[in-house]
């Protein structure tokens, strides 16, 4: 029996990378009804007009709708996907460039940016959340890929909601060794601990076997150029950092970076990026992703979204780096979120044994038609476990202001955000901030 998947932000220029993950995945799932809902008319008719032509020459059967309805497209829907941005690349703009002047990075997931971008996407997420209860099909997935996913993710959850997060930054990993080892990807599993955005793989496993000391032996060098952090940082912590972590470990070689006269921001970027990519997407001849796209940041997204909801409908059992909750019941307990509850009952798995239950992890987990299990992993050092923590502290509190509106919380959110944690930064920051973002946070400018 086939499946209807609502994509909200299906304008966006990263959807044509998901429509050729689930077309090429249909021997796993049918797709009958695939729905792309987007606030801009325009951007959808842009995006969609190049999603059809591309689902026509793979073939594809099914009911391809563009609307920009969101009760229409949420409607019996066995899967929800959110990729969505409050505000477009003008707020992301706001979100890299006001920081630094506080004296503190601007980046559009970590920070005192993705805080800002937490702020604002946060209601919206849980808006849509409601409806899904209200109008999809029975037992429907939310996946969200919005940013800063862990934050989103852990609002969802905390608010029961049947949902699992995810990045593309652990397939990216694997892809690339499985590249380099000359293997099949599903021969290649990472021990990839921590949270979004805030991770490290301590294993790189090619049929079992860790092949991490060896790469860190002969290859530390590169790595540590492609992850952004100092080598010393690799043979230090035995691990392979991801990305983000360079904003923790280099904070003062990225402000730097940043506050420089010829500094040009991701988000401006994106931009020049994402025009020339609509630019394409118009012409009524192509009906392939262009190359460009690889140079959006969405490398592997399609092999992450289509694959994680795929398995979601055959419970084929595969183990995937997802956003989930820390803690895994058998049964009972209250937020049963991403396969299973917490609560009362008794643990019988937890994949981060330095976080409490309820804490959204990003972990290894295997993937059934009741959601995704979390896999145990061994205890953060000391070195990670205090940042991740820290992390955690600020996830919590960013929450609580997203959807109270409550300017108290917020500042002690940025109090506790270890790339803010100032007083003197905070305050002033603060209230710069919900000014830029007034149009966007009804909760904290009630009318």
């Amino acid at each position: 029996m086939g499946v209807k998947l609502a994509v909200v932000g299906g304008g966006s220029t990263y959807t044509p990378e998901l429509i050729e993950g689930i077309a090429r995945r249909s021997d796993r799932i049918t797709v009958d009804e695939l729905v792309l809902l987007d606030i801009d008319p325009e951007r959808l008719e842009i995006v969609g007009g190049l999603a059809r032509r591309m689902l026509a020459r793979l073939g594809w059967p099914g009911n391809l709708v563009l609307t920009s309805d969101t009760d229409r497209a949420i409607e019996g829907a066995d899967f929800v996907l959110i990729q969505l941005r409050v505000g477009g690349q003008a707020t992301r703009l706001v979100d890299e460039t006001l920081p630094p002047k506080f004296g503190t990075i601007g980046q559009e997931t970590t920070g005192a940016g993705g805080f800002a971008k937490a702020l604002r996407t946060v209601p919206v997420v849980l808006d849509l959340a409601e409806r899904v209860d209200r109008r999809a099909a029975k037992d429907a997935w939310i996946v969200d890929f919005t940013n800063p996913v862990g934050i989103v993710s852990q609002a969802l959850l905390d608010e029961g909601h049947r949902a699992i997060g995810l990045c593309n930054v652990a397939i990216g990993f694997q892809r690339r060794f499985a590249a380099q080892f000359g293997v099949e990807p599903e021969r290649v599993e990472l021990e990839h601990v921590g949270l979004n955005h805030l991770s490290w793989a301590r294993a790189v496993k090619v049929d079992g076997v860790d092949r991490l000391p060896g790469l860190i032996e002969t290859e530390a060098e590169r790595i540590a150029k492609e992850c952004g952090s100092p080598v010393e940082i690799v043979r230090l912590t035995r691990s392979i950092p991801s990305y983000y972590l360079r904003y923790y470990y280099s904070t003062d070689v990225v402000l730097h970076d940043q506050l420089e006269a010829t500094y040009e921001t991701r988000a401006q970027q994106v931009m020049d990026i994402e025009g020339e990519l609509l630019d394409m997407y118009r012409n009524p001849n192509l009906d392939v992703k262009p190359k460009l796209l690889e140079r959006r940041g969405g490398a592997f997204y399609s092999e992450a979204a289509a694959q994680l909801i795929a398995s979601l409908h055959d419970g084929r059992g595969d183990i995937q780096v997802v956003d989930i909750r820390n803690g895994y019941v058998s049964s009972g307990g209250a937020g049963t979120g991403a396969g299973g509850g917490w609560g009362d009952s008794p643990i019988v798995t937890r994949a981060l044994p330095d976080l409490p239950d309820s804490a959204v992890v990003e972990v290894p987990a295997r993937i059934t038609r009741e959601g995704a299990i979390p896999i145990e992993q061994a205890p953060l050092a000391p070195e990670m476990r205090g940042l991740v923590q820290a992390m955690k502290a600020y996830e919590e509190l960013a929450v609580a202001a997203a959807k109270s509106g409550d300017r108290g919380i917020a500042l002690k959110a940025l109090l506790a955000n270890p790339l803010v944690a100032r007083w003197s930064i905070a305050r002033p920051l603060l209230d710069a901030l919900l000014d830029a973002n007034r149009a966007h946070l009804p909760r904290f400018f009630p009318a």
